[in-house]
């Protein structure tokens, strides 16, 4: 098994605010903003649009009621209506999808998917950044490969909402093989009561970012160090693991101590 750490959601360019780890250890990713369907404003999160979450936490935000995102990955089932049969499912494309090829990531493979988040508290009735918290690197998600959809004609009904399943916008990367969506296996192989695809609530084992460092710099296990991983192969440093400023796939291999790494994410949930 491959273990994919894809970054997901708000960073310093698009959106340029931190997704919020709500008082309940929620951690609600908020979608990168783009000329999709879905409003921000018809997200929903406990009968609060995620446009008034954005706002309430940055007056500033650029985001408002004409503005549209890029609902994917799409792991959180009840934020939008659904068709029925909908399952969770990830698009990607163009050089990242090329370098997911590369490394032969296919069924049965794991993604985590990790974002910049920053705690968040109910202060006079209004959601704020809790003050002096950290910016952090957290894992919030994962999905368990169980089917790769790459053909324009396997597309099914209940998925066609899917950005990726956009004709308009991503037919050429269609008809080149250059765009794909990733659906989950029913159940994770290694934890077979957990689904193939889930949110984490947070909690110690799923921060990447070590503590007291900028959130681009990950704590692993000291047995982990050296295992290499994608796109930043010279990234160990003598007491953390310097993340790349860019890049969205990040793939090592799952060993023993990648194992001991991963169990404790989905014990905690």
């Amino acid at each position: 098994m491959k273990i994919i750490l894809s970054r997901k959601g708000f960073d310093s360019q698009y959106g340029g605010q931190p997704s919020p780890i709500l008082p309940d250890g929620t951690l609600l990713s908020f979608p990168i903003p783009s000329s999709d369907n879905v409003f921000y404003k018809d997200l929903d999160y406990n009968g609060i649009s995620y446009l008034d979450l954005i706002t309430s936490l940055n007056s500033r935000s650029s985001i408002n009621q004409s503005s549209r995102c890029h609902l994917d990955p799409d792991i959180y089932p009840s934020v939008i209506a659904r068709k029925k049969g909908w399952k969770a499912a990830f698009g990607q494309t163009g050089s990242s999808l090329t370098e997911l090829r590369k490394y032969d990531v296919t069924t049965g493979d794991l993604f985590l998917f990790f974002g910049w988040f920053r705690e968040t508290e109910y202060y006079k009735g209004k959601l704020r950044y809790r003050p002096k918290a950290p910016d952090l690197h957290v894992i919030f998600g994962y999905m368990q490969i169980g089917e790769i959809i790459e053909d324009i004609t396997k597309i099914p009904d209940w998925l066609k909402s899917h950005p990726h399943a956009n004709l308009e916008k991503y037919y050429d990367a269609w008809e080149k093989r250059l765009n794909a969506i990733f659906l989950p296996t029913d159940k994770l192989s290694f934890a077979p009561n957990l689904n193939g695809s889930g949110t984490f609530n947070f909690n110690p084992s799923i921060i990447l970012t070590k503590e007291g460092y900028s959130r681009s710099r990950w704590q692993f296990p000291e047995s982990m160090q050296g295992i290499p991983i994608s796109h930043n192969p010279n990234g160990w440093k003598k007491d953390y693991f310097q993340s790349a400023a860019r890049g969205q796939e990040f793939i090592l291999s799952c060993n023993d101590a990648v194992y001991d790494w991963i169990m404790p994410m989905f014990e905690a949930r």
